[in-house]
């Protein structure tokens, strides 16, 4: 699933990323500015609208600068491949955007009285950590872990789409969203650290110890 969201989506903004991605390098903007500028949009959005109440600019406001994934990976290809730091950076990024999204979900669902619905919501914030780190944890050891039906994109997706809906009047449609979101991102977990076990049982050691 993700990866057919994540080719459809490139697809088709192709058009309209590369020749922004093109004016901003030859304005001097850089890739990392750009993945710091989005992330900021994302706290505005979360933080700023979503856990005020405002859901459906909440929403809309961190769909428009997540999209920013897009932009500046297009940027750091196009101007010759993307750095340490700012593989670094982009990941640390994403994390505090994040955060802030399902902090604001949770908040948000807690002036509502929805207990049920912020347990779902921390839920959701501490497994999609869990889906980052397993896949890092792997990759530093020297594994692949590109599997799974729920990374960033689809997790956002989903709770947008809940949000949205939500905003529109379905208020069940939001908690319906965060406890769908949970489990399947659980299973992503799950799914990840099973494919690591079947890489690892080839492997004879693995640098590093546990912890």
């Amino acid at each position: 699933m993700a990866k057919i969201f994540q080719v459809t989506a490139r697809a088709g903004m192709t058009r309209v990323v590369e020749p922004v991605a093109r004016r901003l390098l030859r304005a001097g903007v850089t890739p990392n500015a750009v993945t710091v500028t989005g992330t900021l949009g994302v706290l505005v959005g979360a933080l700023g609208f979503g856990a005020r109440g405002h859901l459906v600019a909440g929403a809309l406001i961190v769909t428009v600068f997540a999209l920013t994934d897009l932009l500046d990976g297009t940027m750091a290809r196009m101007s010759g491949g993307s750095t340490r730091f700012g593989a670094f950076l982009d990941s640390s990024m994403d994390r505090v955007a994040d955060s802030a999204v399902f902090g604001a979900v949770a908040y948000y669902l807690s002036t509502e009285g929805d207990r049920p619905g912020v347990v779902a919501a921390l839920l959701c914030l501490a497994a999609g950590g869990l889906v980052s780190y397993v896949k890092a944890r792997a990759e530093g050891l020297g594994l692949t872990c590109d599997v799974g039906i729920a990374e960033r994109t689809e997790r956002l997706l989903i709770v947008g789409v809940g949000g949205l809906l939500t905003g529109f009047g379905l208020t069940i449609a939001l908690p319906i969203a965060l406890w769908l979101l949970a489990a399947v991102s659980i299973f992503t977990v799950a799914q990840r650290m099973a494919h690591v076990y079947r890489q690892a049982q080839q492997v004879p050691t693995a640098p590093g110890g546990q912890g």
